[in-house]
């Protein structure tokens, strides 16, 4: 990593130059996963022999699964939670109470879900499926120099100062795409960065901390948001039968979030991150023109044209009533419905026919042999990354059958329930603990399903709004998003970061993650208190 030449060091950047030094040491990441593996086979089998159980009560919809398989739009971190979106409504819940014990992974049941699970495991980690798809779409549309020219029109048409602004915030609204935000945005990121001539791994950055650390709100509704006040709303019934909170129950907050954070993201990006990189030494992108040439702006008419196309095609798929891709039962279409469930599908197309549609005009691509032969190219590197996601999701099966997380989390919730704190003073601390428990447990799903029933009916009985406590919890489970190797994608953006510096690694990653994730969760914390302390609305 190229360093500032002139200016000083502050304390700052070079404790960061430490972590980086220190973190670049550590083995390769399928080594890590792997000695975790080992550590979490020898820890449950000792925790089982000291009988260690907690009780606790968990919201179980009776049509709904919450603790196998993988669900549709959860963060990359909620792989291994299956929902059941099309039983959201459903009209018949109810509140177990069980009692959960370590599990060892050396007793012969263990030994068999060791030996069993490998293909399982494998094949519901969404990581790798969701990657190949998107990177369809994605390969042709770079490969046919649309991501290209689309950037260069973009620096044409917009101040050089709102360039970073414009990708934080595209960064944070893009998660309404789920994991795809991942694939597309943070790529995107050190591109254009590039493309300014500016450090491209500070773009990375930029995008991984958008997409990452923001993951929980929005300016639109998504389908995380229903399952997350399903579950809201059936932990308020404990105290409540009457009280409910709806889909837009946090969408103040969220919106604010999302203006904040953008400002936010953009300051560290310009005011830390670039200053410690300096400027790129790597190869430069070759002088260009200030205008596109004439190929380039006739593609770009073309994918217009792909793009408009594709529009009236889903317009006829999700507008009408009745419509394919609405739900079914209650015609929803933002939410819970087929069209959220398969966003990702419409993301491929998107990219595919704007890709190919730009290749023609641009004449980058002469036949379908070309734009097969993009698709090849982007899926050709994956090797490496299919063999870490194979390490990584028997890892998060493993932690996963244990119940270490699950019980961490209900020791630290019992402690901070009968800590006798006031109402703020209790969503702070509910913050502190989710943030905690994001390094090991990073699912927003499976999360909320164990902290829900505890600390929504215990604030509803302070008379908190519920929807204060769900705020509470996006906090929580953002911002640590960008730095928990647990994270699925965290290996693939040491990928993204390895084009532009062959020695890069996790701790370079960690390193320029770290002054977003501290900063976003002292400021966005303090936000939060304001709100509380002012009485805003958190949502309609």
């Amino acid at each position: 990593m190229s360093e500032a030449k002139d200016a000083p060091k502050t304390m700052m950047q070079r404790v960061l130059d430490v972590v980086e030094k220190v973190g670049n040491k550590v083995p390769h990441p399928a080594i890590i996963f792997l000695l975790l593996i080992a550590i979490v086979v020898v820890l449950s089998a000792v925790l089982e022999l000291t009988g260690t159980r907690h009780s606790y009560e968990v919201i179980v919809p009776a049509t709904r699964e919450i603790e196998t398989g993988a669900a549709p739009d959860a963060s990359p971190s909620d792989t291994g939670t299956t929902v059941n979106y099309q039983a959201i409504e459903a009209e018949s819940h109810s509140i177990e109470t069980r009692t959960v014990s370590v599990r060892s992974l050396l007793t012969a049941e263990g030994i068999r879900f060791i030996y069993s699970s490998l293909i399982p495991n494998f094949m519901g980690f969404t990581a790798i499926g969701l990657m190949i798809v998107a990177l369809v779409g994605a390969g042709v549309a770079e490969g046919s120099g649309l991501v290209q020219a689309l950037i260069r029109k973009l620096v044409l048409v917009s101040p050089s100062w709102a360039m970073t602004y414009i990708l934080a915030f595209v960064g944070i609204v893009a998660s309404i795409a789920a994991d795809a935000a991942y694939l597309v945005l943070i790529p995107l990121g050190g591109t254009a960065f590039l493309s300014l001539r500016r450090h491209p791994l500070a773009g990375l950055a930029l995008g991984f901390a958008a997409v990452a650390g923001a993951f929980t709100v929005n300016m639109l509704i998504k389908p995380l948001d229903a399952v997350l006040v399903e579950f809201t709303n059936e932990a308020i019934r404990l105290v409540d039968p009457n009280k409910t909170i709806g889909l837009t129950s946090n969408l103040w907050f969220s919106i604010a979030s999302v203006i904040f954070l953008t400002l936010l993201i953009a300051f560290i990006t310009e005011r830390l991150i670039e200053p410690r990189l300096g400027e790129y030494q790597g190869e430069k992108p070759a002088e260009e023109g200030a205008e596109l040439s004439a190929d380039e702006a006739r593609g770009l008419k073309y994918a217009a044209l792909g793009l408009l196309g594709l529009l009236v095609v889903f317009g006829l798929l999700t507008l009408p009533p009745g419509a394919a891709l609405r739900n079914p039962d209650t015609g929803d279409l933002i939410g819970n419905s087929p069209f959220m469930t398969g966003l990702i599908t419409l993301i491929m197309v998107m990219f595919l026919v704007t890709g190919a549609a730009y290749g023609v005009g641009a004449r980058t691509m002469k036949s379908a042999t070309d734009i097969i032969k993009a698709i090849e190219k982007a899926l050709a590197g994956m090797g490496s990354l299919i063999f870490l996601f194979l390490i990584i999701s028997q890892f998060v099966a493993y932690f996963n059958y244990t119940n270490m997380g699950t019980i961490m989390a209900l020791k630290m919730s019992d402690g901070l329930k009968t800590a006798n704190i006031g109402p703020f003073w209790l969503l702070i601390g509910f913050i502190v603990v989710v943030l905690i428990l994001d390094f090991l447990i990073t699912g927003a799903i499976a999360k909320w399903a164990i902290f829900a029933p505890v600390f929504v009916p215990l604030l509803v009985k302070l008379s908190v709004d519920p929807a204060a406590v769900l705020a509470a919890y996006r906090i929580g489970d953002s911002p640590i998003n960008a730095i928990t190797p647990l994270n699925a994608y965290f290996a693939l953006v040491v990928g993204f970061a390895q084009k532009y510096d062959k020695t890069a690694g996790v701790g370079t990653i960690v390193s320029l993650m770290l002054p977003y994730v501290a900063i976003m969760i002292g400021l966005w914390t303090l936000l939060f208190a304001v709100w509380y302390v002012l009485g805003l609305p958190w949502g309609l």
